[in-house]
Formats: structure tokens, C-alpha cells, sequence
């Protein structure tokens, strides 16, 4: 099996194990939702939307990001990334729970383009692992894997905002999407 091939197959069995599982119930859907919930809806894999990036380490300062209640969710900036777009390089900010200095994953929630069109309007979010290689910390924002806060789906549930610095210039046609239209 080809990288990419190794690739694509995790990616589908990992969006097949998450439909499994909020199908379930213990995922963002109501009860009331459950019976027509068949899955979710996702971008065809891209590859192209796969980047491992050197971290520049952050200085740890917390942050409060914005929720869609009003709630403030406290983050420490961990470090930050050149994304490289086709409209130019983009800085991301990774953030960390506070006192987290040494984390598994980073959150990287962001807007694009699609937001409110072919994506939940508020943004979606990315959990990045993080790898310590020779050369240095890297990230890897697989942008295939991005989904929609729980706050897409209902009512109740507490969801920081991708800050103004997260908005991408350009459409990230990848992850998680909203459902197709029902045709009449």
C-alpha cells in the first residue's frame, strides 16, 4: 500500500469509527435526532491538506479565547506555525490547556472561506499531535481531520471562537462539512 493510499484508508476509518460513535449516542446528537442521523458529512480526502510544520516554541501566556456563550475559555499560547497557503503564509497560533507545558496535541480552531457556507459558520477546529524529532518539535495539522465544534450540532454546549488571527484567506476544502441540501 502506497503512503498516500495508508494514508486515505486511516482517514476513512477514522471519520467511519466517529460516525460509529456519535451514531451511538455519546456524541453532540440528540435523541431526537438519532433515528435520520446516517453519518456525518465530510470534504473527499486531500492530501494536499496535510502539512508537518516546525513549531516555534510559544512563551506559555494565557489567553482567553471567546465562546459562543459568552464563557471565557481560558488557553496558554504553546507556539506558533507558518502555514504555507497558495494566497501566502499564514501564522497559526497552537494553544495548549494552561500549565500544559508538554502536551500530546495542540487546539487550533480557524475559519476559512467556506465558513457559513459549506461549514459550520463559527469555524472548525483541529486537534494536532505534536512529535519531538531530531530537527525539533513538529505539528501536523491534517486539515481532513478538522471538524465542527459540538455547538453545530445543538443547543448546551460551550465552544471557543476561532480568533480574528485564524481566519484564513482561502476555502480549506477538507474535514468535517455541513450536510448536502435534501434535493426536491
Amino acid at each position: 500500500m502506497t503512503g498516500d493510499a495508508a494514508w486515505e484508508g486511516a482517514l476513512l476509518d477514522f471519520r467511519r469509527r466517529k460516525d460509529a460513535h456519535f451514531a451511538s449516542g455519546q456524541g453532540p446528537i440528540g435523541a431526537d435526532a438519532l433515528a435520520d442521523f446516517h453519518g456525518l458529512s465530510y470534504f473527499a480526502p486531500d492530501p494536499a491538506w496535510t502539512f508537518v510544520l516546525p513549531v516555534e516554541p510559544g512563551d506559555g501566556t494565557g489567553v482567553i479565547l471567546a465562546t459562543n456563550t459568552g464563557e471565557p475559555r481560558p488557553m496558554a499560547r504553546f507556539g506558533e506555525v507558518t502555514l504555507p497557503l497558495s494566497s501566502g503564509p499564514h501564522r497559526l497560533t497552537l494553544f495548549a490547556p494552561p500549565g500544559d507545558e508538554a502536551p500530546a496535541r495542540v487546539f487550533v480552531p480557524f475559519r476559512d472561506s467556506t465558513s457559513g457556507q459549506d461549514t459550520y459558520g463559527a469555524g472548525r477546529y483541529l486537534d494536532a499531535p505534536l512529535a519531538r524529532t531530531p530537527e525539533g518539535l513538529r505539528v501536523s495539522l491534517d486539515f481532513n481531520l478538522a471538524y465542527h465544534p459540538y455547538c453545530a450540532y445543538g443547543d448546551g454546549w460551550t465552544c471557543p471562537l476561532p480568533p480574528r488571527e485564524h481566519w484564513l484567506p482561502v476555502p480549506v476544502r477538507a474535514g468535517e462539512r455541513l450536510p448536502e441540501p435534501a434535493q426536491s
